[in-house]
């Protein structure tokens, strides 16, 4: 199998999956070193495929459905409520972003679709003793989040409202 058939069964394996695929998995399939299929997904990114990397592998994200951006503000310890409280209202909460004074703004990948993720994020957190992003702006931070429609998005915010997450 040469390069450009390797690529070609990334994305089509991307497409086939409703889960991230890591890179070692990916390279597994294939045959080839981890490294490979990391300069192969940075060429098709390159080449404008729309493959995200996320803590648990490589993604094609759906686009139907809403995208929007959120404000929050909660303390460290409330980091798991205000995730739940978005995905159980529906949607995926695709990143977190904060502005920096010195760097602008840092934007890190989340990808969390429901409580068992959102679970598995906060053990990753407590197991890595990472400060979160948050941490650098007083807890003020950005969520994107991929909505299967208006109602869910409206949803969202009044329960981040209730909860006193939404920064307004």
């Amino acid at each position: 199998m040469n390069a450009a058939q390797r690529r070609s069964h990334i994305l089509q394996m991307l497409h086939a999956s409703d889960r991230p695929i890591s890179a070692t998995v990916l390279a597994n399939r294939l045959q080839v070193s981890r490294q490979i299929i990391v300069g192969d997904v940075a060429l098709l990114r390159a080449a404008g495929a729309d493959i995200t990397a996320t803590p648990r592998g490589y993604v094609i994200l759906p686009r139907a459905g809403v995208i929007r951006q959120v404000a929050v503000r909660h303390r460290p310890d409330q980091m798991g409520r205000e995730l739940n409280t978005i995905v159980d209202h529906g949607c995926t909460v695709l990143d977190v972003m904060v502005e920096h004074p010195l760097y602008g703004q840092l934007t890190g990948r989340l990808d969390l679709s429901s409580r068992y993720e959102v679970s598995e994020f906060i053990r990753k957190v407590s197991d890595s003793r990472s400060h979160l992003l948050s941490a650098l702006t007083d807890g003020i931070h950005l969520h994107t989040l991929s909505c299967p429609d208006e109602d869910a998005w409206t949803r969202v915010l009044d329960a981040l409202r209730q909860e006193g997450f939404l920064l307004s």
